[in-house]
């Protein structure tokens, strides 16, 4: 994976708002689990659309934080995430 993918939520799995409860869940086939604030913000800007470059530019911006720092971050998670099949890249 480089600055170059575009990731999306794989096939099955979807981030939703637990408003009963306060909190983000990414709901996949038997899992789930709760993303923590820095895993929720990359998330809610996966959208099969944006690759991971633009994604790093927009956190950059809005954290004003090195880019490079960020992109790096990105990928490890999504590629975690891809491992866990949550997360596949185009």
């Amino acid at each position: 994976m480089d600055a170059a993918a575009v990731p999306r939520l794989a096939r099955g799995a979807r981030l939703r708002e637990d408003a009963a409860r306060g909190r983000w869940v990414v709901l996949a086939p038997e899992r789930a689990f709760v993303p923590d604030d820095t895993a929720l913000e990359v998330l809610k800007l996966v959208d099969g659309a944006r690759s991971v470059g633009a994604i790093a530019d927009t956190l950059a911006e809005r954290f004003a934080a090195p880019r490079e720092v960020i992109e790096a971050d990105i990928i490890e998670m999504l590629r975690d995430l891809a491992e866990r099949g949550v997360v596949a890249v185009a």
